[in-house]
């Protein structure tokens, strides 16, 4: 189109040049013309005059002859003394055109005759108007000529230009098509052109098409690059920089269930046991370098194996998968992961570290039954003892065609330790910060095994729920508490003991516990009963009787976890507890968190004002402990106050 619009111009210009040429030619022609006709003008009336003499009848002939008013626009007679004797003026009026050329060259110019004798002078301007109108037609000729010699070509030049534009648009459209199907522009391309009418120009586009595809190459690998990485972000864990489940799916999809070639091996689940009480307990940050510990381990041990792959597919649970390791071998696995956990424990102070699930895999296996499988062995391996691990063979599930074998085998032990009463009780002090502040210590329970190993204390209270068992083990934690408080003599001191909201919703439950309390009722005044606050919000109602039968018997309550659940404070004048406990996610680097730190503050003023006091769990430094005090909360607790200890 650049092209085009200079070759328009190019015939302006030269249309331009062309009507220049002309008009000056023209001109020059007209200034010429005038030029004979003054000359020839001159000439004649010299020729009248040449033989005459001056008197009134030889004046009168050449004012007849002469003057009248076509040849000359002008014309004078004088005697011999120079007198006028008459003057004619018949100006004409010249074209436009043709009065600016007179009057650039300047061409007519008055004219002088005298006769012989001297008596008779002409004085004379000719009338040229007849050329001016000529020289105005020819202007007009060749402009206008000119004229059409250059839009006529402009017109047939636009439509070739069109005409060829499609055409060649054509062309490369087929030529794109032809390199689309062929996928690249290659020898076949060159070939495909040699057989169709794109022949001759098509060919000349093949170094171009290469190039292009070499582009398009680069960058669809740039993009395939970046989609890499950002899927390799996205299926990332934050903490342990490891794949999450999306990607452990994605793999077992790939390498195991849809894969080709027969293949086998075993896949390990590891569950850590401690994950909600480290949160709870000792604050979230302390819950992930637990996460994170867990995990070096887990690749540390899995490492050794060649081509093993570990995920994190919760926020507790991990997955191990180790190609072509025989169950045998896999049973090493799990006494090197129990080692090490049990080292990590003694280390940390903790009551277990990790359970493992071990089962087969093999091509084709589904992801569901196997997972299914995985979780039926972490069961069984949390029911044995502190890090067990368990391994799942297919005889294990011929032999035990029941769904819930692991479910089965938790029943059985919490059914023991319900009967033998193995619990081990232990207690965290809250800290009041005032004069005026009361606080307690909470009881805390650690359940044992025949071999008197200490079972995962968060597995098994989450176990015992599932399996509607909540309610005996809430009994035996209130029984045995009660029995350490009458024979250690600590019915002085207040104690604070965990209650589910199942426990306290039920009937039952509520008619034993106040019972049981009015038989002790100088111990009763000194407990304090926690259920958490989503517990609570389950049934209002139900939580109301809970409450008010706690209160009658002279003991308090305490809302643990709040903060969580979205209650409003209308629920705690309906309810009235006697303290709250804010959670140990609002703990968790407070000193830098001001929107903690405010909603903290709002909490305490309005707990104040209905008579609640306000404590802080997961204290875990000077720095948190600081600025709780600044927040006038009324007690805190947490590793940094004191760790649990024996009764």
């Amino acid at each position: 189109m650049a092209g085009f619009k200079k070759l328009i111009l190019i015939q302006l210009i030269s249309w331009l040049l062309c009507v220049v040429a002309g008009t000056y030619f023209i001109s020059a022609q007209f200034d010429s013309a005038v030029s004979d006709a003054q000359i020839n003008a001159q000439n004649t009336i010299t020729k009248y005059i040449d033989n005459s003499s001056f008197n009134d009848e030889a004046a009168q002939n050449l004012k007849n002859a002469l003057a009248d008013g076509k040849t000359f626009s002008r014309f004078t007679l004088r005697d011999f003394q120079g007198a006028e004797v008459f003057t004619i003026n018949s100006p004409a009026r010249l074209p436009v055109f043709a009065q600016f050329i007179e009057s650039v060259f300047n061409s007519v110019r008055p004219q002088f005759a005298v006769n012989t004798a001297a008596d008779i002078k002409v004085e004379f301007t000719i009338n040229i108007q007849h050329l001016g109108e000529q020289l105005q037609t020819s202007f007009f000729i060749v402009f206008f000529m000119s004229a059409i010699l250059v839009i006529i070509p402009v017109i047939l030049m636009k439509s070739i230009f069109y005409r060829l534009n499609r055409n060649i648009s054509m062309t490369i459209a087929d030529v794109i098509d032809i390199y689309i199907n062929q996928n690249q522009a290659s020898n076949d391309l060159k070939i495909a052109l040699d057989g169709s009418k794109l022949q001759k120009l098509g060919k000349d586009l093949v170094p171009s098409f290469n190039r292009l595809s070499y582009f398009l190459k680069s960058k669809n690998d740039d993009i395939q690059n970046a989609a890499l990485s950002i899927k390799q972000e996205a299926y990332k864990d934050v903490i342990t920089a490891l794949g999450n489940r999306n990607m452990f799916v994605e793999y077992y999809e790939k390498n195991i269930e849809n894969v080709e070639q027969s293949t086998f091996g075993s896949l390990a689940m590891i569950r850590c046991s401690e994950l909600q009480i480290i949160n709870q307990t000792r604050g979230y940050q302390k819950g992930d370098e637990y996460v994170k510990a867990v995990a070096d381990i887990v690749k540390h041990i899995s490492g050794t194996y060649t081509g093993s792959q570990v995920f994190r597919l919760n926020s507790s649970d991990f997955a191990v998968v180790l190609p072509h390791v025989p169950l045998k071998e896999a049973e090493r696995f799990g006494e090197n992961l129990q080692s090490r956990f049990t080292q990590y424990q003694q280390n940390q102070e903790l009551s277990s570290v990790a359970n493992t699930g071990i089962v087969g895999y093999e091509k084709g296996k589904p992801l569901g039954e196997l997972l299914s499988i995985v979780d039926n062995a972490m069961s069984m391996a949390q029911s044995k003892q502190v890090n067990a691990w368990h391994v799942q063979r297919e005889t294990d599930l011929i032999n035990n065609v029941s769904a819930g074998f692991g479910n089965q085998n938790w029943r059985k032990v919490i059914n023991e330790v319900i009967e033998s009463k193995r619990v081990h009780l232990v207690m965290q002090n809250i800290m009041p910060l005032g004069k005026n502040s009361k606080a307690y210590a909470e009881i805390q329970v650690r359940f044992k095994t025949e071999e008197n190993q200490t079972l995962p204390t968060a597995s098994f209270l989450a176990m015992a729920e599932k399996l509607d068992m909540a309610i005996d083990i809430d009994k035996l934690i209130i029984d045995s508490s009660l029995e350490k408080i009458k024979t250690r003599n600590l019915s002085e001191k207040n104690f604070g003991l965990n209650v589910t909201a199942s426990s306290a919703h039920n009937d039952q439950f509520v008619i034993w516990l106040e019972r049981r309390l009015l038989k002790d009722t100088h111990i009763a005044s000194k407990l304090i009963f926690e259920v958490s606050e989503f517990g609570l919000q389950q049934n209002i109602k139900a939580s109301k009787r809970f409450i008010d039968m706690v209160h009658r018997v002279g003991a308090r309550i305490t809302v643990e976890r709040f903060g969580v659940g979205l209650t409003s404070f209308k629920f705690f004048r309906d309810l009235k507890p006697d303290f709250i406990k804010m959670d140990a996610s609002y703990t968790r680097g407070l000193e830098d968190d001001k929107n903690n730190q405010y909603f903290m503050r709002l909490m305490v003023d309005l707990a104040h004002r209905i008579g609640v006091s306000v404590f802080a769990e997961g204290v875990e430094s000077q720095e948190e402990k600081h600025i709780v005090e600044t927040l006038l909360l009324d007690g805190v607790q947490g590793y940094y106050i004191e760790k649990p200890k024996d009764m």
